[in-house]
């Protein structure tokens, strides 16, 4: 007999945006977890800090809560920090 609450163990480590806080402030210069943003796939708007956080890669991926898609990978190199914001229709950032 299946157990039916068996949880994926992908899903059951992922975290929200706010878990990669230091990681996006270092990367962009500013705190990002109230920055809103739009996922490019569905057009949903969020908080990079509601963003649902892969971090056990080789890089960091951020998925809409939405559609799942990928919003923002970060991956750190001795040499660099490669941002990849392709799945972002847009970063909304407030003038002070």
């Amino acid at each position: 007999m299946a157990d039916d609450t068996t949880v994926d163990p992908v899903e059951a480590q992922v975290l929200d945006g706010n878990a990669v806080a230091g990681l996006l402030a270092a990367a962009f210069g500013v705190e990002m977890t109230e920055v809103p943003g739009a996922c490019a796939h569905c057009g949903t708007v969020s908080m990079v800090g509601e963003l649902r956080a892969y971090v056990r890669a080789p890089g960091t991926v951020l998925r809409c809560p939405a559609c799942s898609g990928v919003v923002l990978r970060v991956v750190e190199t001795p040499s660099a920090t490669l941002i990849d914001v392709r799945g972002a229709a847009y970063l909304r950032f407030e003038r002070g």
